[in-house]
């Protein structure tokens, strides 16, 4: 049967490990949150990206063939 001490120490373990439960709770929620804000900021670069592509290759077709300027 365990003795008064070894049921103090489990119960001094449980408590730590709750508590440090309860801080990677907060750590991932935090974490979740920063995944979801710079998932929106890539999709906006990406979007922003594929404008730019498309004007570039819009001003590309204006310019004038090199073969029928020479």
């Amino acid at each position: 049967m365990p003795s008064a001490s070894q049921i103090d120490q489990v119960a001094e373990r449980v408590e730590r490990l709750l508590v440090r439960y309860e801080e990677l709770q907060r750590t991932n929620t935090l974490l979740a949150e920063q995944v979801e804000v710079l998932t929106h900021e890539r999709d906006s670069l990406k979007s922003r990206l594929s404008a730019a592509r498309a004007r570039v290759d819009a001003l590309l077709e204006r310019l004038p063939d090199i073969k029928s300027a020479a």
